[in-house]
C-alpha cells in the first residue's frame, strides 16, 4: 500500500513563492513511471499542472511554463513543485499522483494553497 502525503501548502502574497512536497511510503519513488501535480480549484476540473517521467523528462501546462518547477528526489522519496511567481488564479487544492503502472496509481490528500493579498 502506498501513502502519499503533500505538505508545504498555505497563504501567500501575489508574486510570493511556495514549494509543495509530497512524500511517500510504501514503495519506492525511483519505480515510478510518472509523477504528477494536479490542482483544483473551487468549481473548477482537477487540472494537470505539471509531471515528470523515470527519465526526468518534466512538462507543464501553458499557465505555469516559466513560474513552476517539478523535481523528484529519489532518495527522500519526494516529489517536489517550487511554484514562484504566484498569482491569484493558481489557488486551488493541490495533489501529488504516483504512477508505477497501468491502474497501479495512487493520489495524496490534498494541500490548499491560497494567493490573495
Amino acid at each position: 500500500q502506498v501513502q502519499l502525503v503533500e505538505s508545504g501548502g498555505g497563504l501567500v502574497q501575489p508574486g510570493g513563492s511556495l514549494r509543495l512536497s509530497c512524500a511517500a511510503s510504501g514503495r519506492f519513488f525511483k519505480n515510478a513511471v510518472v509523477m504528477e501535480w494536479y490542482r483544483q480549484a473551487p468549481g473548477k476540473q482537477r487540472e494537470l499542472v505539471a509531471a515528470i517521467t523515470s527519465g526526468g523528462t518534466t512538462s507543464y501546462v501553458d499557465s505555469v511554463k516559466g513560474r513552476f518547477t517539478i523535481s523528484r528526489e529519489d532518495a527522500k522519496n519526494t516529489l517536489y513543485l517550487q511554484m514562484n511567481s504566484l498569482k491569484p488564479e493558481d489557488t486551488a487544492v493541490y495533489y501529488c499522483n504516483v504512477q508505477f503502472g497501468f491502474r497501479d496509481l495512487y493520489w495524496g490528500q490534498g494541500t490548499q494553497v491560497t494567493v490573495s493579498s
